[in-house]
């Protein structure tokens, strides 16, 4: 018997290294060594083994990881080193302020560049992690910042937080501080069950986040995939560290995932670089940040430096414009697109957000409004994110005073009187007359954008003027407008005149994938254009195609092949179309071959990241695709090359973890040369 329960005991201990290790592969790293299957096999064997022998389960067990205890309220739970907060810095001249009371706080003169630490400061919720002889023993929430709540059982279940230090000699006793946050997809993707199981919704990332680790029930948080990032230092024995450079990297080799966005910065300069550079991707990082953390790098400095109140005065974060604000609702206006999309527009008291002023805020379609409950009057959190129109997140229902005002979409166009009509399974609600001037003025402002037919200085007003003088009903038109009709208009003078001719001229001869994308065709952007138009390479043939042969075309799915059926099987489409064609010549796509006859990069995914020395990414762009090559978004396995330029960001080294081949503009050029 006992031999039997030794090899038992050996066997969980195998499986619970082995399931460690392929969650840090996994979760950490992002790249699994095993298919969900043969890890789903390894964890059903350790579960049926400490089912039948609970006594040799350990205390680092994976299988703590599903949740099931649910606690009648949260204990609390003292920090052994006080989790304090970092003071702000709002501008830039803040921040060289906060460099000015360093230098002298640390006895270094004006002159001499100090060396800092900087990384992301993640919109999440602060928690301690305390680990004993390298073992998860318990987990808190910053709370006041001298007693949090014990969240262990919920910490327990998010796969970035190791169970087990990824050490042989691990400190005695440690405190690890970290932020948990919840990735922006999966926020929405949560908040879309809300919606569907008739719960409330959470109003950002941030709130999603802190509710699902303050779940008695350790169930729902395992439902939820967060994920922690650590970067700080509570208390600890048996643990000597010069730098936060090296305690970061030492907490990356322990199992932690620690952010990869962060730099050692020499300097103010460096450090407002690092600033600006992540500033350019915030709209692109998977999760909230709402500024950096700028730190001294020596700890013997943070503590030179001190601590006033309950500040590190060697520590600021450095934040970016406010994205978030509350307003009041004044009024809710309906615009029509140019598909016929009828969309509800909230207009706001003006309020700042991100830099820039905000009067509008869209309410989506009906079914939002009913959701949150939207009245005019009402005071609401509106969010902005990045150039897109700003939406309103939620209604602070406390402030009513009773005089709000529901509201409900109209059954007519609120342009055309036409009737309006809601599809099956559709959300939103559409003008059915093609002949309706709102989407008209839409159609022909898309048809002239930049990504489409590129008519330079014919911009939304002048588009409204054409159409209003009944100039301009369908994209021929814009083709057979002559000077010297134009410059009877208001605004427009025979120079203006003339070169909106001759800017209509030059697109007269335009690649294909760009009258494609003109036409507005729904779910058609940019880049499926690029793939109709390298497949199809003439408009004889993508109109004459049915709807299942859409579907044999790289990355087109029943949706896009349902609308392009639809649209090309639409006589007044068919009919803009043509008379089009006979104004406009489009280019289709040359494929340059290699010696075998195979265009060079034929199947290869290309990213591009950074700022090449003589190619514009328009330009390299455009010699990928000749080669037959495609250009993506985002890095991933799938990914073959990366081009990167100066300034590399998150791209850049998300190719390296990964092992995807890396080339600059030369390697590149030699490339297609060769």
């Amino acid at each position: 018997m006992i031999p039997k329960e030794q090899s038992i005991a050996e066997r969980i201990r195998e499986l619970t290294a082995l399931i460690h290790h392929h969650d840090f592969r996994y979760y950490v790293l992002d790249d699994p060594e095993v298919s969900d299957s043969q890890y789903d096999s390894l964890f059903r064997e350790l579960t049926e083994l400490e089912c039948q022998f609970p006594e040799l389960r350990l205390s680092d067990s994976p299988t703590l990881r599903v949740g099931g205890k649910v606690l009648e309220q949260f204990k609390k739970s003292p920090h052994r080193v006080p989790m304090l907060s970092l003071a702000n810095a709002l501008s830039r001249e803040e921040f060289l302020a906060f460099d000015e009371r360093v230098h002298r706080l640390v006895e270094k003169p004006s002159s001499e560049e100090i060396e800092y630490f900087a990384e992301l400061k993640f919109d999440g919720l602060s928690i301690n992690l305390t680990y004993e002889n390298g073992i998860l023993v318990s987990a808190a929430t910053r709370g006041d910042g001298e007693v949090g709540e014990d969240i262990t059982e919920n910490v327990r279940t998010i796969r970035t937080v190791p169970l087990k230090l990824k050490t042989e000699t691990p400190p005695q006793l440690i405190e690890i501080r970290g932020e948990a946050i919840l990735p922006i997809a999966a926020f929405e993707e949560l908040n879309r069950q809300q919606s569907k199981d008739g719960q409330k919704l959470f109003a950002n990332p941030r709130n999603a986040a802190a509710g699902s680790l303050r779940q008695l029930d350790s169930k729902v948080t395992a439902s939820r995939p967060l994920q922690v990032f650590c970067y700080g230092l509570g208390y600890a024995e048996g643990l000597k560290l010069g730098t936060i450079d090296q305690y970061e990297k030492l907490l990356e080799s322990w199992g932690f995932q620690v952010g990869k966005w962060r730099k050692l910065c020499r300097g103010t300069d460096a450090v407002l670089k690092f600033y600006d550079s992540i500033h350019e991707q915030r709209d692109h990082l998977p999760f909230e940040i709402d500024g950096i953390v700028v730190k001294l790098n020596q700890f013997s400095e943070i503590d030179q430096a001190g601590y006033i109140a309950r500040n590190p005065r060697g520590m600021v974060a450095f934040k970016y414009p406010a994205r978030q604000e509350t307003t009041t609702i004044e009024e809710i206006i309906v615009q029509v697109g140019r598909t016929g999309a009828l969309t509800p527009v909230a207009i706001v008291q003006p309020v700042r957000i991100g830099g820039a002023i905000v009067r509008r805020a869209t309410l989506h379609n009906q079914d939002e409004i009913d959701r949150k409950d939207i009245r005019v009057g009402d005071r609401v959190i509106i969010q902005r994110a990045g150039d897109v129109i700003p939406e309103v997140v939620k209604v602070i229902t406390e402030s009513r005073t009773g005089k709000e005002k529901k509201f409900k979409l109209p059954h007519q166009c609120p342009v055309c009187d036409s009737p309006v009509e809601r599809k099956e399974g559709e959300a939103v609600v559409r003008c059915i007359s093609r002949n309706c001037i709102a989407q008209l003025k839409e159609r022909i402002r898309h048809f002239a954008s930049k990504d489409a037919m590129n008519i330079e200085g014919l911009g939304e007003k002048i588009v409204e003027t054409l159409v209003d003088a009944g100039l301009v009903k369908h994209y021929a038109d814009l083709y057979r407008l002559e000077a010297g009709r134009i410059q009877t208009l208001e605004g427009f003078a025979e120079k203006s005149s003339l070169n909106l001719i001759e800017a209509i001229k030059k697109s007269r001869r335009i690649e294909l994938y760009r009258v494609i994308y003109a036409l507005g065709i729904r779910h058609v952007g940019e880049k499926t254009a690029k793939t109709l138009a390298r497949h199809f390479r003439s408009f004889d043939s993508l109109y004459q195609t049915q709807e299942e042969e859409y579907l044999t075309v790289h990355e087109i799915g029943p949706e896009i092949a349902r609308s392009l059926f639809e649209y090309f099987h639409e006589k007044s489409h068919i009919h803009e179309l043509l008379d089009l064609l006979k104004e406009v010549h489009p280019i289709s796509p040359q494929l340059k071959s290699g010696e075998n006859g195979q265009a060079k990069f034929a199947g290869k995914t290309f990213v591009l990241t950074g700022t090449l020395p003589t190619l514009s990414r328009s330009e390299a762009t455009k010699l990928i695709e000749e080669q037959g090559g495609k250009v993506s978004s985002s890095v991933s396995k799938k990914t073959d090359y990366v081009l990167a330029g100066e300034e590399a960001g998150s791209k850049l080294i998300k190719a390296r973890d990964l092992g995807v081949s890396v080339l600059d503009e030369t390697q590149f050029l030699s490339l297609i040369s060769n």
